[in-house]
């Protein structure tokens, strides 16, 4: 019997392994913090600049933030894949738009990207939020553009073809995000008609001093250019790699040698000043 107990403490798979229970309960705890967040509505949106290559902002990437209880800002990070596949997921993609939509209602100059997954396109409330938005106003299409992981499109391609040309043809932009990280179909890619790829950040951070990385990169650029896609370089931190990369041919960067993710964007810093300047 001691062994037996032994035997079942060593085993990852058995209910009193200690490492599967503490993970348990983080699930759990993270499942139930963003419940309440959620309840409450007490998310938003922290945007970060997509730089051209040759200089200038591009568009900017709205990316959803929730609030624990003590008003702490918690990243999409530390909560996303243990939502992924529940209802909150679908919530979460639901309050991103609806932020993002108003944001552009409110700054016609803007350009901006909103993460969701494949599985809200199915979402009727997730759809009522883009219909109304561009049935309110339909030039916030042409500045809109989805981005969808390259896992979750993989799903369920078909259905992501068929939403993508729907809504091409009202203006909106598609970003591929993630690319290389998972086992995306070349002949998916070529049915796709993505606008743009965001090429992970696995193979952008550090590439400099990674020849390994330097021929993969290349070869995603000639995936991009082959299938008419801008290219997008994920977690640009440095000037070296960001020199390297617009030499290399990629269209757009982003990261935080350009800047973190804030809350504060620069139009609501200028709305503010020109409102205490009045």
């Amino acid at each position: 019997m001691a062994q037996r107990r032994k035997r079942n403490k060593l085993d990852p798979h058995s209910n009193d392994d200690p490492l599967s229970a503490a993970i348990n309960q983080r699930d759990r705890s993270t499942m139930d913090m963003v419940r309440a967040a959620l309840q409450h509505k007490q998310v938003m949106l922290a945007y970060q600049p997509v730089m051209q290559a040759n200089g200038g902002v591009a568009f900017y990437e709205g990316l959803i933030r929730v609030l624990d209880e003590t008003g702490r800002i918690i990243p999409a990070r530390e909560f996303i894949s243990v939502i992924e596949e529940t209802e909150m997921g679908r919530i979460i993609d639901c309050l991103a738009l609806e932020k993002g939509m108003r944001a552009l209602r409110k700054n016609p100059a803007l350009r901006l990207s909103i993460n969701m997954s494949a599985r809200s396109i199915g979402y009727s409330n997730w759809k009522k939020v883009l219909e109304r938005n561009l049935r309110t106003d339909p030039t916030l299409g042409e500045r809109l553009i989805l981005e969808i992981t390259e896992s979750s499109a993989m799903l369920v391609p078909e259905l992501v073809v068929s939403f993508m040309d729907d809504l091409q043809s009202r203006g909106v932009c598609f970003a591929l995000d993630d690319f290389g990280s998972g086992y995306t179909s070349f002949r998916y890619l070529r049915d796709f008609y993505f606008d743009m790829i965001k090429i992970d950040g696995q193979f952008i951070r550090g590439i400099t001093r990674n020849p390994d990385n330097q021929v993969l990169l290349q070869a995603l650029i000639s995936i991009a250019q082959h299938f008419d896609m801008f290219t997008v370089a994920e977690f640009v931190e440095n000037a070296e790699d960001a020199q390297f990369l617009a030499q290399n041919g990629v269209d757009c960067l982003q990261g935080y040698y350009f800047g973190a993710p804030t809350v504060r964007p620069p139009w609501e810093e200028q709305i503010e000043i020109s409102s205490h300047s009045a």
